[in-house]
C-alpha cells in the first residue's frame, strides 16, 4: 500500500499522468513489450474488445484506440504472474481473508480448478471431470429454485446466450447480472418512459450534436475513450453542461495523450462550459427547476410572438403527459428547488437557457442518477427533459447512459434476465423443446434476501466478486456459509472465493484477451456496448495455462453434468464452433441479431434496431410518456436529515474498475497510499469539530437498528456540496442497509446514504 500521501493535483485529465500510470502497471505486471504489443490490437477490428467499459467503438479506429483504464485492464488480466495449486498450499483461506481486494487479484491468474478442502482449510486442486460430476450431482440434489446463477457483465453473448439457458433448462430465472447494482433502473425507466430499455444515441450523434448535458457519471475515470468525442465537441464549440456533486477532473480539462502536440505543449481542453456541483440526491430538483424555466420562458415566447421554446408539434404527436408534467413543475416553489438540488435558480436557468436554444441535445448520465432509492424516476426526469424539445429520435440527440460493463448491456439482450416477460420463453420452448419456467426469478438484491432466509442453497457466479459487490457486505458475509454449494467462474483470485458455501469450487477460465481454440480453429466472442451496438472479438494471447478453459466450455461441462439429455441442444458443437451459438442466439432474437455471423466484424460494429431512434414508441400509450414524479427527493425515505447526519457518496477511484483494485492512487483526487478515505467539505468538518486528516469512524443511521460501521478512516478536506460526504466503493458498502434501495428496480441507493462522522473511538495503527 505504501506511504499515505494526500496532494493536490492539477494537472488535466489524459496527458502524462496517464501516460506515466500506463507505463507503472505494464512493468508492475512484468508485460512492459508484450502488453504495449497487445494494446495495439485492442479495440481494433482484428483484435479484442477492451473488457473495461462498455463505450462505443468507432468505425474508424485510432492508432491507439484504448484509455488509461481500459489499457490497466489489459494488463491486469495478462500479468505473467500465477496462483496455482503451490499458492493455496502455502495460503489457507482463513489466512486470505485477511487480504486486501488489490492484494488477492495482484498475486495473479488462476490456472487449475479447485476445490474447498474444510479439514485443511485450503483450495485444493482436482480435474474437471471431478469438479463437474461433483456440482452435477450438488445441483440436481437441489430444489431448482433455491440455486442463484450470477453473470458478471464480461462474460460474451455466446456465453451468456448459454448460460441463460442452462439456468432456464435447470428450472429457474435466478439470473441476476451486474445490471441490478448499476443501471437497472435505466431498464425500468427507459421502457416505460420511450419504449425502449436502452439509450438511443449512437457514437454519429457526437459528431453533429448542439449541446451535452452530464449527469453523475465519472468519464475521467469510468470511460476516459468518451473524452475524445467530448473534445471534438468542445472544439466545435458545443456547450457541454455537467451536473455532479463532486468537481471530476475528466469533466473540467483533458490532453489527449494521443496528441504529441498536446503533449508537448501541455496543452488542455476545456471539457465543461457550465459545472453545476448539485447535492447528492438533487438531480430530480435541478431537472426540475430547468423544465420549469423552459416552460416558463416558452409562455413568455408565445405572448410576445416571438419563436417558441418547446417543440410543441413533437410534443403533440409523439407525447402523452405533457399537461399533467407542465402542472407538476408549475407548483414547484423556487425557493424549495433550490433548496434540495443545492443550486441556485440563475444556474438553473443559465443550463436552460442553453438547452433550449440548442437544435440537437444529447443527455448523457451514470450512476448518479440511477443509484438512489428513486433512480428510476431520476432518470425518467432526465427523459422528460430531453421530451420538451424533442430530444429523442433525431440525428444528433438522445437520451445515453453510460454502461460500466463491457457486455452488461448485451447479456440482457440475449436473456440474462430474472424477468420473464423480458425473454422469448415461447421461442425457446420452440426451439429446444422444454418448458421454461414462467416464474419471476431472483435479481440481486433478492438472492441477498433469499441467502438472508436460507431458501438460497446454492450460488453460481459466471465471473464478478458478488460478496464484494453487493449492500450490507457484513451480514451478508455473515450468512453466505450456509450455502450448500458456491461455484466461481474466474480469471483471479477475489473475496468471493474465499466466503464461501459447504462445497466450493473455483474453476478458472480463459480471458477475452486469450486464444481460444476448439475443434473448429480460433473462436470469436461478441458483445454489445453502450450504444447497442454489437461487436466481435479475437483473442490474441496465448492461454494463461493449459488447464484454464473458456467460459462457453466451462458452462457446456456444468450444463452436461447437470442437466438430462436434450436432443435439441448439442452442448459439445456449440463449444467446438460459437458460429453455431451465434446460428441460435439469431433463431431466438431473428429482429435483433438478422446475419449475425455475417456482420460479426462489421466496421463500427452491427447497431440494433431500436424504435424509439425512428420515433416509434413501444409503451402502453404508443407514444412516449412524461412521467411526473412522487417528489423531488430522491431518497425520500430515509431517516429524517439533521445536522448530524451526512449523506454519503460512494465511488470509484482513478486506480480501480468495479471491484477490481489496480493500485493506490487516486490520482485526480490527489490521494495515494490508502483508500480508507472520507471527502468532507470543509465547514463540515469544522462543524463536527474534526480536522483534515482526522481519524473518524462512520456509521450509517438507519431505523432499523444494526449497527453498520468501518473505522479509522481518514478525512480529507475536499470540495464537495456541504452535508455531503464520498469514500470508496467496495470498502463503503458495509455501510448500505440492503432495503436501501430503488424502489422500482432494486439497484443499492449507493449514492445517497445517511451517515454520521464521529472522531476515532482510537487511533489507526501506524502503516
Amino acid at each position: 500500500m505504501g506511504q499515505t500521501k494526500i496532494e493536490a493535483y492539477e494537472d488535466p485529465a489524459g496527458g502524462w499522468g496517464s501516460a506515466k500510470s500506463l507505463v507503472e502497471i505494464l512493468t508492475r505486471e512484468e508485460i512492459p513489450v508484450s502488453g504495449a504489443a497487445l494494446l495495439m490490437k485492442q479495440n481494433k477490428p482484428a483484435g479484442f474488445m477492451c473488457v473495461s467499459c462498455a463505450w462505443a467503438k468507432p468505425e474508424e479506429p485510432s492508432t491507439f484506440e484504448y484509455c488509461e483504464n481500459g489499457a490497466k485492464a489489459t494488463a491486469w488480466e495478462q500479468t505473467r504472474k500465477r496462483i496455482g495449486p503451490d499458492f493455496f498450499a502455502r495460503h489457507t483461506v482463513t489466512e486470505l481473508l485477511g487480504w486486501s481486494d488489490y492484494d488477492l487479484e495482484e498475486k495473479g491468474r488462476l490456472t487449475h480448478p479447485l476445490r474447498f478442502d474444510p479439514v485443511s482449510d485450503r483450495y485444493l486442486s482436482v480435474s474437471w471431470q471431478e469438479a463437474f460430476a461433483e456440482i452435477g450431482r450438488e445441483l440436481r440434489a437441489l430444489q431448482p429454485k433455491s440455486v442463484v446463477f450470477y453473470a458478471s457483465g464480461r462474460a460474451s453473448l455466446e456465453t451468456s446466450y448459454m448460460y441463460g439457458l442452462l439456468a432456464r433448462m435447470y428450472g429457474n430465472n435466478n439470473l441476476p447480472d451486474s445490471s441490478n447494482m448499476c443501471h437497472e433502473p435505466t431498464s425500468v425507466g427507459l421502457k416505460q418512459s420511450i419504449g425502449v430499455p436502452v439509450g438511443t444515441t449512437v457514437l454519429k450523434d457526437f459528431e453533429s450534436t448542439d449541446c451535452i448535458l452530464f449527469f453523475g457519471q465519472n468519464v475521467g475515470s469510468n470511460a476516459p475513450r468518451m473524452l475524445h468525442p467530448l473534445q471534438d465537441a468542445r472544439r466545435r464549440g458545443v456547450p457541454i453542461i455537467t451536473f455532479n456533486p463532486l468537481r471530476e477532473r475528466g469533466l473540467e480539462r483533458f490532453t489527449n495523450p494521443q496528441s504529441p502536440l498536446e503533449m508537448v505543449t501541455k496543452s488542455s481542453t476545456r471539457i465543461s462550459t457550465q459545472y453545476h456541483q448539485l447535492k447528492a440526491g438533487g438531480d430530480i430538483a435541478a431537472i426540475t427547476g430547468i423544465c420549469k424555466a423552459l416552460i416558463a420562458t416558452d409562455r413568455e415566447a408565445e405572448a410576445v410572438g416571438q419563436p417558441l421554446i418547446l417543440d410543441h408539434a413533437f410534443i403533440t404527436e409523439h407525447t402523452h403527459g405533457f399537461d399533467e408534467f407542465v402542472r407538476y413543475c408549475d407548483d414547484q416553489e423556487w425557493p424549495v428547488l433550490e433548496r434540495r438540488s443545492g443550486l441556485k435558480r440563475v444556474d438553473l436557468e443559465a443550463a436552460a437557457s442553453a438547452y433550449g436554444y440548442a437544435e440537437r441535445v444529447i443527455g448523457i448520465y451514470g450512476m448518479g442518477l440511477t443509484q438512489h432509492r428513486k433512480g428510476t424516476e431520476t432518470v425518467q426526469m432526465l427523459v422528460n427533459l430531453m421530451l420538451l424539445r424533442g430530444n429523442i429520435g433525431k440525428p444528433g440527440a438522445g437520451i445515453c447512459p453510460v454502461r460500466g460493463h463491457s457486455n452488461v448491456q448485451g447479456q440482457r439482450t440475449v436473456g440474462i434476465s430474472e424477468k420473464p416477460e423480458l425473454v422469448p420463453l415461447d421461442r425457446l420452448k420452440e426451439q429446444y423443446g422444454f418448458e421454461p419456467p414462467r416464474e419471476k426469478g431472483l435479481n440481486t438484491v433478492e438472492a441477498c434476501e433469499g441467502i438472508l432466509s436460507g431458501e438460497v442453497r446454492g450460488f453460481v457466479a459466471l465471473g464478478g466478486n458478488f460478496v464484494r459487490a453487493i449492500p450490507d457486505t457484513e451480514r451478508m458475509e455473515a450468512v453466505w456459509r450456509r450455502q450448500r454449494l458456491t461455484v466461481q467462474i474466474s480469471t483471479k483470485l477475489n473475496r468471493s472465493h474465499l466466503v464461501h458455501g459447504e462445497v466450493s469450487y473455483i474453476l478458472p477460465c480463459l480471458g477475452r484477451i486469450e486464444i481460444d481454440e476448439q475443434a473448429s480453429g480460433r473462436q470469436a466472442v461478441s458483445m454489445e456496448d453502450s450504444t447497442s451496438c454489437f461487436h466481435g472479438s479475437v483473442g490474441v494471447a496465448s492461454p494463461v495455462s493449459d488447464q484454464a478453459r473458456s467460459e462457453p466450455w466451462i458452462v457446456a461441462g456444468l450444463a452436461k453434468a447437470t442437466l438430462a439429455p436434450n436432443p435439441n441442444v448439442d452442448w459439445d458443437a456449440w463449444v467446438g464452433d460459437y458460429a453455431k451459438v451465434r446460428d441460435a442466439i439469431e433463431a431466438t432474437y431473428p429482429a435483433v441479431f438478422k446475419d449475425f455471423n455475417a456482420r460479426l466484424f462489421q466496421p463500427g460494429g452491427n447497431h440494433k434496431p431500436l424504435a424509439a431512434r425512428e420515433r416509434r414508441w413501444e409503451t402502453e400509450t404508443g407514444k412516449a410518456n412524461f412521467k411526473v414524479p412522487a417528489g423531488l427527493d430522491e431518497d425520500p425515505d430515509l431517516p429524517a436529515r439533521s445536522a448530524e447526519v451526512l449523506d454519503l457518496i460512494t465511488l470509484r477511484s482513478n486506480d480501480q474498475f468495479n471491484t477490481t483494485v489496480y493500485g493506490y492512487h487516486d490520482r485526480f483526487r490527489g490521494v495515494k497510499g490508502t483508500r480508507q478515505i472520507v471527502f468532507m467539505n470543509e465547514a463540515d468538518i469544522a462543524r463536527f469539530d474534526l480536522s483534515d486528516g482526522a481519524s473518524v469512524d462512520i456509521v450509517t443511521e438507519s431505523a432499523d437498528d444494526r449497527v453498520r460501521a468501518v473505522k479509522n478512516f481518514r478525512v480529507v478536506k475536499y470540495d464537495i456540496p456541504e452535508g455531503n460526504c464520498a469514500g470508496y466503493y467496495p470498502e463503503l458498502n458495509v455501510l448500505i442497509p440492503l432495503w436501501h434501495h430503488d424502489e422500482q428496480a432494486k439497484t443499492p441507493a449507493a449514492k445517497a446514504i445517511p451517515v454520521r462522522i464521529m472522531k476515532a473511538a482510537a487511533s489507526p495503527p501506524e502503516k
